[in-house]
C-alpha cells in the first residue's frame, strides 16, 4: 500500500515538473515575441523566381514599389509589430509582372520579398498595331519600354479587345498551345522566328533557316504537325536543300506538300514522290501557288492514231506539246513497319 502511494506521488512530481518545463517555454516564447516586435526592421531582401533571360523586373522595381506608396511606411526603421505584411504583398502583387509575393521577417529582423514573375512565351501584334506578351498561363502582360523579351512573334491577332468573342476565344486559345509547344521544344523554339495569323484565322510561320513560308493550318495536331516537318527537314531538305521550296504545306494529315520555287522538274528526293499541277501562278517575287493536282500520264504511254476516214488516207496524230506544267512535291510520312 505505501509502494503504490510512492509510485503515484513520483508520477505526480514528474507531471508537475513538466508543466512547469511547459509553462517557461511558453514564458520565453511569449517574450521573445514581444521582444522581436520592439525591434525594428533592418532592411530588405528580394529574391525574384523565374526565367532570368526574360526577367522585366529587378530587385530595384520590387523595392521601389513599396517605399513609392508611403515613405513614412517605409519598412526599413520600422518597429516589426507595425509593418503590415498582407499589405506590403498586395502592392507588390499590383505590378503586372508579378504573378504572386510572399513577404516574410526572418532572425536577423531582415524583410524578405520572395517574388515569382510572370514568363512571357510569346508576343502578340495586333491588326491595330498594339502588341502584348503572352505567359504560360495564357494571360496578357503588357510590353516593356527598356526589355524585348526573345520569343516567338505572332502577327494579326484580330482583336485588342480583352473579352474575346467565340471565334477570338478559340484562335486566342490555339496561339497559346502553340506558343507552349515551340517553348518547350529547344529546336522550334530557335526555328520559329514568326506566326502570321491569315484571313481565315489559320497559321503560317516563317522560318530562320530556310527561305520558305511554312503552312501550318489551323492550330490543332500541333505536336504531330512539328515532328513530321522533322523529319522533311531532315531526310528531304538535307537533301535537295534548304531554299528548293517557297512553301511548305503542313497542314494536311500525314504529309508534307512543297511547292518548288524554280519550276524546274527534278528527280524527287527518297521518300517523295512528284506530281503534275495543272496551273501554278508565279508572281514577280518567284513565289508559287499551287493549284488541284491531276493525275499525270505515264511517260511511256504513246499517243494513238487517230482512225482513218472513209474517203481519205489515216494519217497519225502528233503528240500535243507539253505546256510545261510546274512540278509539286508531295511527301508522305513513310511507313517503318514495312520490310
Amino acid at each position: 500500500m505505501q509502494s503504490k502511494t510512492k509510485i503515484v506521488l513520483k508520477r505526480i512530481g514528474i507531471a508537475l515538473l513538466w508543466s512547469g518545463v511547459l509553462v517557461g517555454f511558453m514564458v520565453l516564447l511569449v517574450a521573445a515575441v514581444k521582444e522581436k516586435d520592439n525591434t525594428k526592421c533592418k532592411g530588405l531582401k528580394v529574391t525574384l523566381k523565374g526565367d532570368d533571360r526574360n526577367a522585366f523586373i529587378d530587385e530595384n522595381d520590387i523595392k521601389a514599389l513599396i517605399n513609392s506608396q508611403d515613405k513614412k511606411q517605409n519598412p526599413v526603421g520600422m518597429q516589426i509589430s507595425e509593418i503590415n505584411i498582407g499589405n506590403l504583398e498586395r502592392i507588390v502583387e499590383r505590378d503586372p509582372w508579378v504573378r504572386s509575393a510572399e513577404l516574410f521577417i526572418d532572425n536577423q529582423e531582415i524583410l524578405n520579398i520572395e517574388v515569382v514573375q510572370r514568363d512571357p512565351l510569346a508576343r502578340v501584334f495586333t491588326f491595330s498595331g498594339n502588341s502584348f506578351y503572352l505567359d504560360e498561363q495564357g494571360e496578357r502582360i503588357p510590353v516593356s519600354d527598356r526589355f524585348s523579351a526573345r520569343v516567338p512573334v505572332f502577327t494579326g491577332f484580330p482583336t485588342d479587345a480583352v473579352q474575346l468573342k467565340k471565334e477570338d476565344s478559340l484562335l486566342y486559345a490555339q496561339m497559346g498551345e502553340i506558343a507552349r509547344f515551340i517553348a518547350t521544344d529547344t529546336f522550334w523554339n530557335a526555328q520559329v522566328e514568326q506566326m502570321v495569323i491569315t484571313g481565315d484565322r489559320k497559321f503560317e510561320f516563317i522560318p530562320k533557316l530556310g527561305d520558305h513560308v511554312v503552312v501550318f493550318g489551323e492550330g490543332t495536331d500541333i505536336a504531330a504537325k512539328f515532328n513530321k516537318l522533322l523529319v522533311f527537314y531532315r531526310e528531304g531538305l538535307s537533301k535537295v536543300g534548304w531554299n528548293t521550296y517557297s512553301r511548305l504545306n503542313i497542314a494536311y494529315h500525314e504529309e508534307v506538300i512543297g511547292t518548288r520555287r524554280d519550276g524546274k522538274s527534278a528527280p524527287p528526293p527518297p521518300m517523295y514522290k512528284d506530281s503534275t499541277v495543272a496551273d501554278v501562278a508565279m508572281d514577280d517575287d518567284d513565289h508559287s501557288t499551287p493549284a488541284p493536282a491531276i493525275t499525270p500520264k505515264p511517260a511511256e504511254d504513246k499517243p494513238k492514231a487517230a482512225k482513218p476516214a472513209a474517203t481519205k488516207k489515216p494519217v497519225a496524230r502528233k503528240p500535243e506539246k507539253a505546256e510545261g506544267p510546274k512540278p509539286k512535291a508531295v511527301y508522305n510520312k513513310p511507313n517503318r513497319n514495312r520490310n
